[in-house]
């Protein structure tokens, strides 16, 4: 339930916001992890574009650009995670 405009807040919504407050690097810190993993990726797959049209090797630099790109981006959240355990 929303307090009306103008009501001091309940204490349920001023113990919501704590919690928030609590949680928020943890979520911080998950938003980085996923964003860290798309940025990667793509370079990844940027690396590998690049090298097929350098070296005419399609699809095989895609290819490997894609599972080089995976393999840091795993490696990249082992990292993180093992900051929170």
């Amino acid at each position: 339930m929303s307090d009306a405009p103008g009501e001091p807040a309940s204490e349920d919504s001023a113990e919501q916001a704590k919690q928030f407050e609590k949680d928020l690097p943890g979520l911080a810190a998950f938003a980085a992890m996923g964003m860290s993993v798309a940025i990667i990726e793509a370079l990844g797959v940027f690396l590998g574009i690049w090298v097929d049209r350098t070296l005419g090797s399609a699809p095989a630099g895609l290819i490997l650009g894609i599972v080089l790109g995976t393999v840091a981006a795993v490696v990249s959240v082992v990292k993180q995670v093992r900051r929170f355990l």
